[in-house]
């Protein structure tokens, strides 16, 4: 049996917890499998009174996280501080150290994630993140091992619990966003506050690391296309219904030949798309592979112990990486960091999908004309139109289904269609993700 495996633990939040609870409470069971003893030496936390629930000797708990990172007996440090402040500095601090990293920081990693991997790769260490997309789901460990043989032509998934539980909520209850969201933030799966989450920062953080591993390229952000939910009403959820489709939060890339889509926006999809069926908190990610077609993840996205469970996970890699004396077996952004490339992000402006569309129209004769006649203009070609519902204030929605038409034309013409008198408010733009339907 070799040496004990030191770990520092820097946060002691809810997922902090969560991951000292697994090392102490399924110690045994680790140790079995690791052929190891992983020993949690230290854990720092600006609050170190506030009891936990768990038998931690006090002697362990300290303030002070870089006496814990400094240490020299401690092999592995575990980031669960979160932000891009005091986080970023730490974990520099631990690979200028020569020592492994375990992080769930989604968001450190999507803005500052090549910086980081670089300097762990001249430094001799790994930096490992399993934890920092899709909680307990093994995603990245899927595109970096599982996948490796394979060209992942895309991924698309539904990588954040609070909105799919808001959206689960209107869909079933009929409530407004803003009810919804109150309902989620009373459950504890919405922050008090919600903007990160809804407004599809969350899941852009997300898809920026995913995009990155499936397709060979740096990590690239600032260049995501991203909507949030905020704007969705019952009404459109019912719309959709009817048609035959749900309305989801997806994160969709998909890897073409000018570039690489990546794009967060709320979009409806068949009834018998598996995605549509993900209900409530739980995360789902499709990816296609030349070799494998489509394959499906799915599990608890956030918490506790699912986000512990795969933090554990990302420690017995590093902890076996240790016993056998090598770092970077797995290269830490799926390709040789000499092979990753710049991948330009495809701008949402030439996206060609198809497009859900609702107006509030008058109800008088030669509205529709109108309407159809800028969508003409710009090239927008009507599969359906319908109208729906009572009139209100004078008003009828009226709902269109496009063919595939370019976003910077639909964008064109929506701003021209608002400015007609004959429109009430501001038209609501949908995009449909349904292969069946694709010309």
């Amino acid at each position: 049996m070799m040496k004990p495996i030191q770990i520092g633990l820097l946060g002691f939040g809810t997922v902090g917890t969560g991951v000292a609870r697994m090392l102490t409470e399924n110690a045994d069971v680790i140790q079995a499998r690791v052929g190891a003893s992983l020993n949690l030496k230290f854990i720092a936390d600006i609050e170190i009174k506030k009891d936990r629930g768990l038998p931690i000797d006090p002697n362990i708990l300290t303030t002070d996280a870089s006496m814990v990172v400094d240490d020299p007996e401690i092999d592995i440090i575990i980031e669960m501080i979160g932000g891009e402040g005091i986080a970023k500095e730490f974990i520099l601090q631990a690979i200028d150290n020569g020592k492994h990293v375990v992080t769930a920081n989604k968001a450190l990693l999507a803005k500052h994630g090549n910086k980081i991997f670089k300097k762990a790769g001249e430094k001799g260490v790994d930096v490992a993140y399993e934890a920092s997309v899709g909680g307990c789901m093994p995603i990245i460990k899927t595109i970096r091992e599982s996948l490796v043989g394979n060209r992942i032509q895309s991924i698309a998934g539904i990588l954040n619990g609070t909105c799919n539980y808001i959206l689960s909520k209107i869909t079933d209850d009929g409530s407004m966003f803003e009810t919804a969201l109150a309902d989620a933030q009373t459950k504890g799966y919405a922050e008090a506050d919600p903007t990160l989450d809804v407004e599809g920062f969350d899941t852009a953080h997300k898809l920026a690391i995913l995009t990155a591993l499936g397709y060979g390229m740096a990590i690239n952000y600032d260049d995501i296309y991203i909507e949030g939910i905020s704007k969705i009403t019952p009404l459109d959820i019912e719309f959709a219904a009817q048609f035959g489709y749900r309305i989801k939060l997806l994160a969709i890339s998909k890897f073409k030949a000018r570039g690489v889509e990546a794009r967060i926006h709320p979009t409806m999809i068949p009834f018998d798309n598996i995605l549509s069926n993900v209900n409530g908190t739980l995360n789902a990610v499709t990816i296609t592979g030349d070799a494998v077609g489509d394959i499906l993840l799915s599990g608890h996205g956030a918490g506790m112990m699912p986000t512990a469970s795969a933090v554990i996970s990302d420690v017995v890699d590093l902890a076996r990486n240790l016993m056998t004396g090598i770092s970077g077996r797995v290269p830490m952004l799926a390709c040789q960091m000499d092979r990753v490339r710049q991948v330009p992000v495809i701008p949402v402006e030439e996206l060609l999908t198809h497009y859900y569309f609702r107006f509030s129209a008058l109800d008088k004769p030669g509205v529709l004309s109108k309407i159809s006649g800028i969508l003409g203009k710009y090239e927008i070609s009507l599969k359906s139109v319908h109208q729906k519902g009572r009139k209100t204030n004078g008003t009828v929605p009226v709902v269109m289904f496009t063919h595939r038409a370019r976003e910077a034309d639909v964008k064109k013409a929506l701003l021209e269609i608002e400015s007609l008198d004959v429109v009430g408010e501001k038209p609501v733009l949908i995009r449909i993700e349904d292969e069946k339907n694709l010309e």
